[in-house]
């Protein structure tokens, strides 16, 4: 099984993601990362030296899921679901021949994630399933899959932190907050983690059950009491 997993820029799979990757790593799946654009616009440093630093902390995240991302290497902030950028992606796509494909969701905060989803979503075509990622702190999302991530979040959280160009101790206060909200919304303790993905059916590709890992259980001993009858008076 392989999983190819596009993200906008070099510290978005991890953020988004990278606990259900490494759960697929556990599995066995084969991991493609790639990543679209250069980065060079997160931060305040010199272009091309934001871009070369950013590029080294993507390959340092990805060193626990023992693969390195490929780089597309577009401008960051002005990426556009043009036919260069589709062009690419089905590259990437037709040489990676991946089972799963994972990207952005359309709808979330950044303008390159939205067209990446776009251009993904053009690219992909027939020659895949696609599942989109959750958003932002959730906002504006309705998950159709949850990943029990819980074994897997310290090493999410270094991977985060390997990104120090980009402050990451916000984004793994970030994460640890939605993550947290996702695992209690399947009835998990404030201890569980789960991170969620949307996946719309469309044809030939109609059920991917058998490409996820396991989802949370939904039968906490923690919150049992929860599911309990009230008492009649």
């Amino acid at each position: 099984m392989k999983i190819l997993t596009i993200g906008a820029h070099p510290d978005d799979l991890e953020i988004f993601c990278f606990g259900t990757l490494m759960a697929w790593r556990a599995m066995g799946a084969d991991l493609a990362l790639a990543i679209a654009t250069d980065g060079a616009a997160g931060g305040d440093l010199p272009p091309a030296d934001l871009a070369r630093i950013r590029r080294a902390e993507a390959i340092a995240g990805a060193t626990a899921l023992r693969t390195t991302p490929v780089f597309l290497d577009f401008p960051d902030g002005a990426l556009f679901a043009d036919a260069a950028l589709i062009a690419a992606l089905g590259r990437l796509i037709a040489d990676e021949r991946p089972d799963l494909v994972v990207t952005h969701a359309p709808n979330c905060y950044h303008a390159d994630h939205r067209t990446l989803s776009v251009a993904v979503s053009q690219a992909v075509s027939f020659k895949a399933p696609l599942l989109v990622m959750d958003t932002l702190a959730g906002t504006g999302f309705q998950p159709t899959i949850w990943v029990d991530v819980t074994p897997h979040w310290p090493a999410k959280e270094q991977a985060i932190l390997c990104h120090q160009s980009q402050d990451p101790a916000r984004f793994v206060e970030a994460a640890n907050r939605q993550a947290s909200f996702r695992a209690a919304e399947c009835n998990q303790p404030t201890t569980a983690r789960a991170e969620a993905f949307r996946f719309d059916p469309r044809f030939p590709f109609a059920d991917i059950r058998n490409l996820l890992p396991p989802a949370p259980s939904t039968t906490s001993p923690a919150q049992k009491g929860l599911l309990r009858p009230r008492p009649k008076i």
